[in-house]
């Protein structure tokens, strides 16, 4: 027979089928199967295999055992509908940039493909609907090709679908009514299958394969879920439903096979996803201004859709929690990056105060629970906690929240697992070296006072309080619940934050030790206030251990005079035994402690103490040789006789003030403009005696204070540093209290003005607000009103004062402009500058140094420094001379310098000279 009558007569018999009984079909099954499959596997046409298709399922699949299915139907016809329907997929992809209304043809065919896919979709649901129609119970592994066929097909349809904009461009309207109608078919075959998987039964015994199955279907399923996640929510929300059920309904077998981290990364994208259209359309509602209706409807089912995916996620994280611990990193950014989008986060979306309260009250509630589910699993810990982590500018506030949330978490749990947060490891911070760490990074909410949500007491309304505050407050709140056994934990971590180069989180550390340190507190957590004892002695060997001035050493002195106040008295006596204030070496110590923190009777004889100690101190200064070397220890006792006279108050008699004038007056004499301009240790001798002098400005004799006015004068012509200037300033505001002498008025009053002028006209922003903010003081209280117009001596300098005194600004920035400078700043930090410095100086800088100029003679530039050094320090004698008498060493001394200047001019050869 020839091929065209193979093709006849296989017409015929089709034909000859379509009248066939229900009956007759049923008894013709053995022998007429057979050949509509081998008719089927070797038919060329797309039409007839259609036809041959639709027979088997709608009039010989009703007959055939349930049991014997896959050997006999699925096995045998599945894998050919998948290469017809592929090749089908294949045709249109390729031809689908062609089509137009111009080209019928290829509509024509296009239309015929798609035609013919949507009948092998509605063959494929008939399969389904026979199996879950004569099954209660199926064993996936009788049906095993049929959701293998059906979810390849239907992921390839989806897939289609989806890009349908972009392989028909313009012509779409050309199809898309078939486009529509494959989907929806496509839709309910999905539908259709998972109620068939709904139904698939897999108990502790069955074998190996039917697990392999089951997984093998969830990961498709995962595979369809990314394809139709921006195509339908309510479809891609079931779908993720399913998967869910069945990873759970399954769980004791399939556990160990699923590929828990592709599940876990899918579901956050989805979340992720979900929140930020949640947030889009909550900031256009903002924008808008009346409120669509139509629009908030779409918010709350996005909202909806963002709380389904987040239960589910803490669903399947429950259950497979043992199986996650390489999903760990994916879920600590999920946090992240949700709450680096919602306020108080500077990279927030601008949305109403109601629709933050929605979203907080509908979703990030359940990142709650979430986040107590991985607080015992060590992963999550290393995640959190990772030395290594590097985390852009916009997550470092999530991080502090995230931080802080699990510090809320762990007093309720064992031991153990505080132990696991609060200790260091190898790769990991402890928890609470995290949060000083992070909270360093979020400097711009701290700039603007970002404001979080606190509920101060249960059952009160919430308040608003500043990222400081709330960090605070909890740290605090933990450490009252700390475990003692971790206490070391806790000391390394506020010591190290207290010597952090951030004034803000050593001041954040500081507040936290002085809880720590308080009474009330104290006695009842770790037994007795020895510990206070413990703690400033600690700090005050650290203080008397810092090398030369730093910004640690200025941490470690407010954190000392803060913890002074919590001693109590019978232990601060056992401190002043220990560091006597008349001993020049206690003196750093006693710079920085107030003397308002000692009982009446100790105030008053630590300050006669420290007076007495300070006053012979300088004395040995003032008849030794003056040396610039030796101003360091002068300074410090100068700075402890000023902390001694703004803090002992009424300790002080009149002899000790007395005392302290008199060598304040001494060791002025050998103040030297030019060297306040040169020497740092010098500026801050001037410093010290000018605060001296403004403390009992009442009682300075009067020639003494037109000698400093004057020198003021002069010394503000040439510009010092900004730090000296402050000092003038100050000096300056206590002469506003003060009536001038008739017999300095002459000379005082115009220096005064011409003062407070050069100051006014400073370019230091900072030095001008004060300086404003002083002269403002001063011409309200002095007794000498002539000068004030005096002191504004030019239009600008009017215009400013005039502007401070009405609050009127000189720029209107909006709070969007303020956040954006905030964002930009943060992206530069000064840290990184200061570590190439630190770098630098210490030799590591990977560039090499630029070479000098090759000199004609060795050694020229360090002659030259040598030289100029020395001609420096002739000058400085020069200047001394002219201030004081010599005194009787001097002569001996330059005698011997003049002999060896002598020596060395022998020692040049006479061509160089």
């Amino acid at each position: 027979m020839s091929q065209d009558d193979e093709v006849e007569a296989s017409r015929a018999m089709l034909d000859e089928l379509n009248s066939w009984s229900r009956e007759v079909c049923r008894r013709e099954l053995p022998s007429v199967l057979p050949r509509l499959l081998s008719m089927y596997q070797h038919s060329e046409s797309w039409i007839e295999h259609i036809r041959i298709l639709k027979i088997i399922i709608d009039m010989f699949l009703p007959h055939m055992n349930h049991l014997t299915l896959e050997q006999t139907l699925f096995s045998q016809i599945l894998p050919k509908t998948i290469k017809l329907f592929d090749g089908m997929m294949y045709e249109l992809n390729t031809q689908a940039g062609e089509l137009s209304s111009q080209n019928l043809e290829i509509q024509v065919t296009l239309r015929n493909i798609l035609q013919t896919m949507v009948q092998i979709l509605g063959g494929l649901t008939g399969c389904v609907q026979h199996v879950c129609t004569t099954q209660d119970s199926i064993i996936l592994e009788n049906i095993h090709s049929l959701p293998s066929s059906i979810l390849h097909i239907i992921k390839e349809t989806f897939v289609h679908c989806k890009n349908t904009e972009s392989l028909y461009s313009g012509s779409l309207h050309l199809v898309s009514d078939l486009l529509q109608t494959l989907f929806r078919e496509a839709y309910s075959l999905q539908k259709q299958l998972m109620e068939l998987l709904d139904m698939v039964c897999i108990g502790p015994s069955v074998d190996e394969n039917n697990i392999f199955l089951m997984v093998e279907v969830i990961h498709s399923l995962l595979d369809i879920c990314s394809v139709i996640s921006s195509m339908d929510q309510a479809f891609h929300a079931n779908t993720w439903k399913f998967i869910i059920k069945q990873s759970l309904k399954h769980q004791s077998v399939i556990k160990n096979q699923l590929k828990h981290k592709e599940i876990i990364s899918s579901l956050c994208e989805d979340i992720v996803f979900s929140f930020h259209s949640c947030l889009q359309l909550a900031e256009q509602m903002t924008q808008s201004a009346p409120q669509d209706n139509a629009d908030y409807r779409i918010f709350q089912k996005t909202l909806k859709l963002c709380r389904f995916f987040a239960n589910s996620l803490l669903h399947y994280t429950k259950e497979f929690l043992p199986f996650l611990s390489d999903s760990c990193c994916i879920l600590h950014q999920l946090y992240l990056q949700i709450y680096s989008k919602f306020p108080p986060s500077l990279h927030a979306a601008s949305i109403s105060k109601a629709q933050q309260e929605e979203i907080a009250g509908n979703f990030l509630v359940v990142l709650d629970p979430l986040i107590s589910q991985l607080l015992t699993t060590q992963p999550f810990v290393q995640a959190v906690l990772d030395n290594k982590l590097d985390l852009p500018c916009e997550l470092q506030l999530p991080q502090v929240l995230l931080l802080l949330v699990v510090m809320d978490k762990l007093p309720s749990q064992p031991k153990d697992i505080q132990n696991l947060w609060c200790t260091e490891a190898t790769a990991r911070m402890s928890l609470l070296k995290a949060i000083f760490y992070s909270f360093e990074q979020c400097s711009g909410e701290l700039s603007l006072t970002a404001h979080l949500q606190e509920v101060k007491h249960k059952g009160q309304a919430e308040v608003s309080v500043t990222l400081y505050q709330h960090v605070c407050v909890h740290l605090c709140a933990f450490v009252a619940s700390f475990h003692p056994s971790l206490f070391p934990e806790l000391d390394a971590a506020l010591l190290n934050a207290v010597l952090s180069t951030n004034m803000t989180t050593s001041l954040l550390a500081m507040d936290v030790w002085c809880f720590l340190a308080s009474d009330s507190f104290k006695c009842h957590r770790y037994g007795t206030a020895e510990l206070g004892l413990h703690h400033v002695t600690l700090v005050a060997h650290l203080i008397k251990s810092c090398p030369g001035e730093c910004i640690q050493l200025t941490n470690l002195s407010i954190l000392l005079k803060r913890l002074f106040f919590f001693m109590a008295p019978p232990h601060q006596v056992e401190f002043i035994q220990k560091f006597s204030p008349k001993a020049a070496d206690n003196f750093p110590l006693w710079q920085c402690i107030s003397f308002q923190a000692l009982p009446a009777d100790l105030r008053k004889q630590a300050a006669c103490d420290a007076i007495r100690g300070c006053t012979v101190h300088c004395m040995k200064w003032l008849n030794s040789s003056h040396t610039l070397a030796e101003l360091d220890s002068l300074n410090t006792a100068l700075s402890v006789l000023l902390t001694v006279c703004n803090s002992a108050g009424d300790a002080l008699d009149i002899r000790q003030r007395t005392t302290v004038i008199e060598v304040v007056g001494q060791l002025w004499a050998f103040i030297n403009i030019q060297q306040v301009i040169s020497q740092p240790y010098v500026q801050q001798t001037f410093c010290l005696l000018l605060q001296l002098l403004a403390s009992f400005i009442q009682t300075v004799d009067p020639k003494l204070i037109s000698q400093v006015v004057t020198l003021l004068t002069s010394l503000l012509k040439l510009e010092p540093p900004d730090h000296v200037s402050l000092a003038v300033l100050d000096f300056i505001s206590s002469l506003g209290r003060l009536f001038i002498p008739l017999s300095i008025q002459e000379k005082v009053l115009p220096n005064l003005s011409c003062i407070l002028a050069l100051l006014l006209a400073s370019g230091n922003w900072l030095l001008e607000q004060l300086t404003l903010e002083a002269f403002t003081q001063f011409a309200e209280g002095t007794n000498h009103e002539e000068i004030v117009p005096q002191c504004l001596s030019s239009e600008e300098i009017k215009n400013k004062v005039v502007a401070f005194l009405e609050k009127t600004g000189f720029v209107d920035e909006t709070e969007a402009a303020r956040v954006d400078y905030v964002k930009q700043e943060k992206g530069t930090s000064w840290e990184s500058t200061a570590k190439v410095t630190v770098e630098a100086a210490n030799g590591s800088v990977l560039q090499p140094c630029t070479k000098r100029a090759r000199r004609e003679l060795p050694f020229e530039e360090e002659y030259r420094a040598a030289f100029q050094a020395a001609a420096e320090a002739l000058e400085t004698t020069e200047l001394l001379l002219q201030q004081a008498p010599a005194p009787p060493w001097l002569l001996t001394e330059l005698d011997a310098l003049q002999e060896r200047v002598e020596k060395l001019k022998c020692c040049i050869p006479e061509g160089n000279t």
